[in-house]
């Protein structure tokens, strides 16, 4: 055989081989594709995936599952501080708290529902505001730069502690409903929409103490209706982050079935305890939570203008 038909051979195994090798990096592995979810693409980089990060996961999963019994929240005012600490930016942190979300508002809202703490023609008025608000804040979430997120968040965590300090809401009331109420409580629907989508929570750090300042909610309804209202408002607006590719699926379903096992408990302590020491138990957390994210934003300006 000549020299030049064995090269030829030669450069054919080779070119097979690199075609073979090409194949079964594209070719999914395993019944789900490998690492990159069919559904929903692979998840957006940077978290930290250890043992450690797994189980900081965890420990959030429980905090959140608890808080959003006690409060009527959502949860992203930890899930979304956690997130960005191990390792995600600002917007898929918001987005992967969005989709969390919902397993969390489920079982807070079956542990309410089961007391009669549920308003739910008022969650339902609420609910079509924040489903257009929502698409609206997913849109900017897209958009607006980094920096700015970090200090929305800011200005929002202040306007609530403030809100948590001054107002005491009573126990023994309910909403009022007529025909201006209803319109209203959609109008508040769609501005907890947009900070639901554009900030990563739930709304209802928002929308407890207004439903118990301005539509007269006692306490315990006002968070009840609030996760009810939050439910189909995160699922809506998670559809749109995942086709935007904005969330890490993996560390929502984590700490989104976590905290729905918790939930129960937080509930139970919310009703255990008087109003007034439930706002002040909400205000010291938001006030932690208010401390560290300034400190982020102040950071994060800093460099921001260093570099320009």
């Amino acid at each position: 055989m000549k020299k030049s038909d064995i090269s030829n051979i030669s450069n054919a195994e080779s070119v097979e081989r690199a075609e073979e090798s090409v194949r079964s990096s594209v070719q999914p592995s395993g019944k789900f594709g490998g690492k990159a979810d069919r559904l929903f693409g692979a998840d957006p980089a940077g978290l930290d995936e250890s043992a450690r990060g797994v189980a900081v996961l965890v420990i959030v999963g429980v905090a959140v599952g608890l808080l959003s019994g006690m409060f009527g929240i959502g949860g992203g005012t930890v899930i979304v501080p956690a997130l960005v600490w191990l390792g995600l930016t600002q917007r898929n942190a918001a987005a992967t708290s969005m989709l969390a979300i919902v397993p969390t508002s489920i079982s807070g809202v079956i542990s309410y529902a089961t007391c009669g703490n549920v308003d739910w023609f008022a969650a339902l008025l609420l609910f079509c505001g924040m489903f257009v608000g929502g698409q609206i804040g997913s849109w900017l979430l897209s958009r607006l730069p980094e920096l700015v997120l970090r200090w929305i968040f800011v200005v929002f965590l202040v306007f609530v502690v403030v809100n948590q300090i001054s107002f005491v809401p009573s126990r023994d009331q309910h909403i009022a409903m007529s025909a201006l109420t209803g319109v209203c409580l959609v109008l508040l629907g769609v501005v907890i929409g947009i900070l639901a989508g554009l900030l990563g929570i739930g709304g209802g750090a928002l929308a407890v103490p207004a439903l118990s300042m301005l539509f007269g909610a006692s306490d315990l309804i006002a968070r009840g209706t609030s996760l009810l209202a939050m439910f189909p408002n995160s699922i809506t607006t998670s559809v749109a982050n995942l086709k935007r590719r904005l969330v890490h699926v993996k560390a929502a379903l984590i700490i989104g079935l976590v905290a729905a096992v918790t939930a129960p408990f937080g509930t139970w302590i919310a009703g255990a305890v008087s109003p007034r020491v439930g706002s002040i138990l909400f205000a010291c957390y938001l006030c932690v939570l208010l401390i560290r994210s300034l400190f982020v934003a102040v950071k994060a300006t800093r460099s921001a203008r260093a570099s320009s």
